[in-house]
């Protein structure tokens, strides 16, 4: 076996496919010390960045630029042994510590004042197969487009994660992670199969943990944890191990779902054409029509699409949807969807096109730029009222606020991810069908943050003002995602829901997360603006 990445690296079988290159074994029992196997070129880093020198400025900051770190250092790493040593380092010198691998956070969880030790991960971004295992290994700098393309080229297989091309597996993962394709194969997460873990324990000792899914592993929590416990909460991860879970051959092409061609339509609607009443209609048939079609094992999961309703400086709406090329009867079923979806609008699209895409044409990609951002999310169990419709409109068509980035997505959600009980992973929301982005886009200058944040706020506060402000789950909300995170919700002035911050992302998972908190992180090391709480 050999393993690749964008920096060139090629390891030697036994320290990659056994999975002992961090000198542990499987467990978190300690191994001989040293690598197994041969390196072609030296082991990358680690190499500490401090201020002053010039590649600092560029290793302080994510991809949200409205929060610029100021640690002491960044230590950029490449093996999970590098991670070892940093965390050790920090912990000893009492410095507040925090990882990040592709720096998409949308909140200042690396970048807080009080951060003084930053672990880079982004250099570690092997993708492989690793015969020992059975399963694909992932490490958390790779980036999702660079792992989408690895693993088509090589084995035609897929991970069910997002669209956004330059996000780090890093902290998606643990998130939940989750996609167009989550309505068929589920979210990124109920294919993962082991995860590798620096963790701190009381004493002060990191140490490596590969916590698998097996129900004898005395360390399964922890592999729990990091199927929607969200990132940066019980220590550093090093490496993923993917597999659907009841495939026993041995054939890496069968361990993951397959890929194929996609078969998508896109309609886009004027904004100088758009009436309030074409809105509501459109809106509303969309959200109803996956409220009807999105039961685990309906044919209708094997569509997948999304509503993207731009706010009215952008000029134009649009309606995506696709199925796969192999598909029987995908053609009707596209068909079907927007026949039901258009029905009654009374607003002809200014465009209306369907092509069959290659599985890597970039079109299927997104790759969003950095910039200044403030980001919500929520769950839907059914369609919105026709209240908050009205609500979305008068916000979009706005015409005193001006941001054509500012948007509101909204997704298709349910399907096989609903197959799966609401405990058996972290990631909790199995009952909802729709999943909504809420985004003032990015913008450039520090001057506009004021307007942008208020209208994504007021946004947002109005919609779910029957529910203080928040998404509280009911009949018709389903909370909110974890990977989106927002400090807002944990703030009395825009949650004034009694519900705190943690039932809106864990609900009734919360408690569980905490004692494993407790077990693997009792110093509370790893923690951010929402992070897990140790239990009192």
């Amino acid at each position: 076996m050999t393993v690749y990445n964008r920096r060139g690296f090629l390891a030697g079988a036994a320290a990659a496919g056994a999975g002992l290159a961090s000198g542990v074994a499987l467990g978190g029992t300690p191994a001989s010390a040293g690598t197994t196997g041969t390196r072609c070129v030296p082991e990358f880093g680690p190499f500490v960045v401090r201020p002053g020198d010039p590649r600092f400025d560029s290793l302080r900051s994510g991809h949200n630029m409205r929060f610029t770190g100021a640690p002491d250092q960044v230590t950029v790493v490449g093996s999970a042994e590098q991670v070892v040593d940093a965390v050790g380092a920090a912990v000893a010198a009492g410095k507040r510590l925090v990882a990040r691998s592709g720096g998409h956070c949308m909140e200042d969880f690396t970048t807080t004042s009080d951060v003084k030790a930053v672990v880079d991960l982004s250099q570690m971004t092997a993708v492989y197969h690793d015969a020992r295992r059975g399963a694909f290994a992932v490490e958390p700098g790779a980036l999702v487009g660079e792992v989408a393309e690895t693993l088509f080229k090589g084995w035609g297989v897929m991970i069910p994660f997002t669209g956004c091309a330059t996000v780090g597996i890093g902290g998606h993962i643990p998130g939940g992670g989750y996609g167009f394709f989550s309505r068929k194969h589920g979210l990124s997460v109920d294919h993962l199969n082991a995860v590798e873990v620096v963790t701190v324990d009381a004493t002060g000792r990191p140490r490596v943990i590969v916590a698998t899914d097996s129900p004898s592993d005395p360390n399964r929590d922890l592999f729990w944890a990091h199927t929607g416990g969200g990132a940066g909460n019980f220590g550093v991860v090093t490496r993923y191990w993917f597999r659907t879970p009841g495939v026993t051959s041995t054939d890496p092409t069968k361990l993951l779902p397959r890929t194929g061609n996609q078969r998508a339509r896109l309609l886009m609607w004027s904004w100088d054409a758009m009436t309030e009443q074409a809105f509501t209609t459109l809106v509303g048939n969309y959200c109803t029509w996956y409220q009807n079609n999105s039961a685990p094992g309906s044919p209708a999961v094997n569509l997948w699409g999304t509503l993207t309703t731009n706010h009215r400086s952008a000029g134009t709406l649009m309606l995506l949807a696709g199925v796969d090329e192999s598909l029987a009867g995908g053609q009707a079923m596209l068909d079907a969807h927007f026949a039901a979806v258009t029905d009654g609008v009374g607003v002809e699209p200014m465009v209306d096109v369907q092509e069959t895409t290659p599985w890597l044409d970039p079109r299927n990609w997104v790759s969003d730029p950095a910039g200044r951002q403030k980001n919500k999310t929520a769950d839907l169990r059914r369609s919105y009222t026709p209240a908050q419709i009205a609500t979305l409109w008068r916000h979009l068509s706005d015409d005193s606020y001006y941001n054509p980035n500012a948007l509101v997505n909204i997704t298709g959600f349910g399907g096989r991810i609903n197959s799966v009980a609401s405990g058996a992973t972290a990631a909790v929301h199995r009952d909802s069908v729709l999943r909504v982005y809420f985004t003032a886009g990015g913008w450039s200058s520090e001057y506009e943050d004021e307007a942008n944040m208020a209208w994504v706020r007021n946004l947002y506060r109005e919609l779910y003002q029957d529910t203080g402000g928040v998404p509280v789950p009911n009949a018709v909300n389903g909370g909110a995602f974890i990977n989106y995170p927002d400090r807002d919700l944990a703030d009395p002035a825009w949650n004034t829901s009694g519900t705190p911050w943690h039932t809106l992302y864990y609900r009734d998972n919360y408690p569980r997360l905490q004692r494993i908190k407790k077990r693997y992180d009792p110093r509370n090391v790893f923690r951010h603006g929402l992070s897990i709480g140790l239990p009192s």
